[in-house]
């Protein structure tokens, strides 16, 4: 078998165990829960490694019905510092299995 053909089997086979192990990372991202907290803790949000809501909790001392607008700004900037973060936590542990390549459209 000339050379070239056996490496491009090995180059394939590199792939596939790369693409399972993204696979077992992806799973496991949606069992990792991070959070994202403002107004001093009052609001938390708790998003998974997918960048997916899991749970928002509110001290009832932040909710006045006379100013929406603070609990709404309030569960916003909870809410992207937990994105944020999940990002931070896919990317991080997608590095380690792509040794640090840039692979766009994968996580």
């Amino acid at each position: 078998m000339p050379r070239g053909i056996s490496g491009m089997g090995d180059l394939v086979r590199q792939a596939q165990r790369m693409q399972s192990k993204m696979a077992e990372v992806q799973a496991s991202l949606k069992e990792r829960v991070v959070e994202g907290t403002a107004g001093g803790g009052m609001v938390t949000v708790l998003v998974n490694g997918q960048q997916e809501p899991v749970a928002v909790k509110i001290d009832p001392e932040v909710i006045d019905p006379n100013d929406p607008a603070l609990l709404e700004d309030l569960i916003l900037a909870a809410s992207r510092q937990a994105l944020q973060k999940s990002k931070e936590l896919a990317n991080e542990e997608m590095s380690k299995v792509t040794g640090g390549m840039n692979m766009p459209g994968m996580f």
